[in-house]
């Protein structure tokens, strides 16, 4: 029997886990490692070069220690520093993941999209290239959020956070007078994983209806070509892994993101 694919999955923290559901659910036939690099957690907070120092020698010891057949770098902020560096330097299969402008400014309505991302992934010249690119007319408003990430994490964590401060976050996003404005942004961005986390509420603060465009079905199709036609998923498995080294308790909130199942 042949074995099932390994496929690892890496972000700063548990935003990847709105990426990694995705995967899980096109492709069950593969083992799952999830790495959340809580102790360098928030990217936003460090420098360029800082980012680039951790992160490629890090995921080399991941390819190491894991064997896996792909890569997925579920983090926007890393993903538009380090996947020159990773492709030169390793000879897995790698995804990245980067905002979704193309695709967002190509269905707009309005012409007016907002990308909503870390305050790292919104300065990146990566960023501001994929809006030359691909912006296609529209008028594209870039909004880097200091706190969302976190706020977000707080959450899955079961930690109170407020609608205030979730609303405040959001609330650059939103050019025009109302719904009613034919000029008002239709379209956001979602530039870090972690944002899907609390897309339940982001829907209901907004304040008015937006397409919220969220990268993570065009990861997931990505790996699945690169992996080729799946198996079966008899004996796969997964796993949890803090580079804190923290234990791993396992939620309730979790299994959802790895398709039911219980990780190591």
């Amino acid at each position: 029997m042949t074995a099932p694919p390994t496929i690892l999955v890496f972000d700063s923290g548990l935003g990847g886990l709105t990426v990694l559901r995705e995967i899980v659910g096109a492709r069950p036939d593969a083992h799952y490692a999830y790495v959340a690099d809580d102790a360098f957690f928030p990217y936003g907070h460090h420098g360029e070069d800082e980012i680039i120092a951790r992160v490629v020698p890090l995921i080399g010891e991941l390819i190491a220690a894991h064997t896996p057949d792909l890569v997925v770098i579920a983090c926007n902020t890393a993903s538009t520093l380090v996947m020159s560096h990773l492709r030169e330097r390793y000879q897995v299969p790698f995804v990245g993941t980067v905002p979704a402008i193309k695709p967002a400014c190509a269905s707009s309505k309005t012409r007016r999209v907002s990308v909503l991302g870390t305050r790292g992934t919104v300065k990146r010249e990566y960023t501001r290239a994929l809006i030359r690119d691909f912006a296609q007319g529209c008028d594209v408003t870039l909004v880097g959020s200091a706190d969302l990430a976190s706020l977000a994490e707080r959450a899955l964590s079961g930690e109170a956070v407020s609608d205030r401060a979730i609303a405040a976050e959001l609330a650059p996003c939103f050019i025009g007078t109302g719904a009613s404005d034919p000029h008002r942004t239709d379209t956001v961005v979602l530039a870090c994983t972690h944002y899907p986390l609390l897309m339940d509420r982001l829907v209901r603060l907004a304040p008015w209806p937006v397409d919220w465009v969220d990268p993570a079905p065009a990861i997931a199709r990505r790996v699945s070509e690169l992996l080729g036609p799946p198996g079966r998923a008899d004996h796969t498995g997964a796993e949890m892994i803090f580079t804190s080294k923290r234990p791993h308790t396992l939620s309730q909130a979790l299994m959802p993101f790895f398709g039911g199942r219980v990780p190591a």
